[in-house]
């Protein structure tokens, strides 16, 4: 603990979402650690007041540990691989508190092994972009013991505005891929009606905005409006990382029991946008596969249109 009772973090992962948190943390006055594998992407953190190591296994005697990384490989590398911040003889973290999007069977890995070394493990996966973040409107789904959720609360509620308590063991990761099939699911909807309007003689600006401001409005359609509007992609998820989500989201109705008929014709569109090359922009992009498939060519109508995000200052 620091001086202030605030506990120090180390932070694994600068990549687009991990840097937008950490940097949550940072602007809220906590002593944060970074590690990245790429070190030039974590030194802009220096600035903000960050220190920058080049290990994982020198955090390893933070209270608190967050870990945003791709895929379950490198899950397991940064805990448990070369100078992994579970290997050190001398200290083990606190906690470790994960928000990669991995399996559950991966996510029970480590933390087995993370309870060898007494440190307690959360999975806490989360529903956002880096816009999101910096809006202070990211929403964590958290699981694993009740006590180490409790005492991580204050630490988490400053990265989100939005933190559920979903369970023990790693439902949450069930609660992330389920959420991201429901994100593919809408997108996909939601690209498809535009179409639809478009092609009947509507503009997308007027449709969104129309939809927007109906019951079906959401936040999400709103902040995918000018994407959809102006048809920039720059990407916030891809589509190989949206596929990967319906994959893992298919597997987990196989073995629980549930058909997703709906989920599991999305996912076809989804692999046909990614055979189609769609694999660098964001998955708003779908429109364009949408568009390609009705014969319709879409250009940008450069209009000014909200994306309903306002930055909010911590309280």
């Amino acid at each position: 603990m620091t001086l202030s009772g605030k506990p120090t973090i180390g932070w694994i992962g600068a990549g687009r979402m991990g840097f937008a948190m950490a940097t949550r943390l940072l602007d809220a006055g906590y002593d944060v650690s970074v590690y990245n594998r790429t070190r030039s992407k974590a030194e802009p953190l220096a600035a903000k007041g960050a220190t920058v190591v080049g290990t994982p296994v020198e955090l390893a005697d933070r209270d608190i540990v967050f870990i945003m990384v791709s895929a379950p490989k490198d899950l397991e590398q940064v805990t448990v691989g070369q100078h992994g911040v579970l290997t050190s003889d001398a200290a083990s973290p606190g906690m470790l508190v994960d928000s990669s999007t991995v399996s559950m069977e991966a996510s029970a890995a480590i933390r087995e092994l993370a309870a060898q070394h007494g440190t307690a493990f959360l999975a806490a996966p989360v529903s956002g972009n880096p816009g999101v973040i910096a809006a202070g409107k990211l929403t964590i789904a958290v699981s694993g013991p009740r006590e180490s959720f409790d005492s991580a609360h204050d630490v988490l509620s400053t990265i989100g505005r939005g933190v559920t308590y979903v369970g023990e063991g790693e439902v949450a990761r069930l609660v992330k891929i389920a959420h991201n099939v429901f994100l593919g699911v809408v997108t996909q909807s939601l690209v498809e009606i535009t179409s639809l309007a478009e092609r009947g003689g509507v503009s997308r600006q007027a449709f969104l905005d129309f939809l927007n401001d109906s019951v079906m409005g959401s936040t999400f359609t709103r902040y995918k409006s000018p994407a959809i509007v102006n048809l920039d992609f720059t990407p916030t998820f891809t589509i190989p990382l949206l596929s990967k989500d319906f994959d893992l989201g298919l597997a987990a109705a196989h073995d629980l029991q549930v058909p997703m008929p709906i989920a599991a014709a999305t996912a076809q569109i989804v692999a046909s946008a990614m055979g189609a090359g769609l694999l660098h922009e964001d998955f708003a992009v779908l429109l364009l596969e949408q568009a390609r498939r009705a014969g319709m060519t879409l250009v940008s109508e450069n209009a000014q249109v909200a994306s309903g995000l306002e930055p909010s200052s911590h309280e």
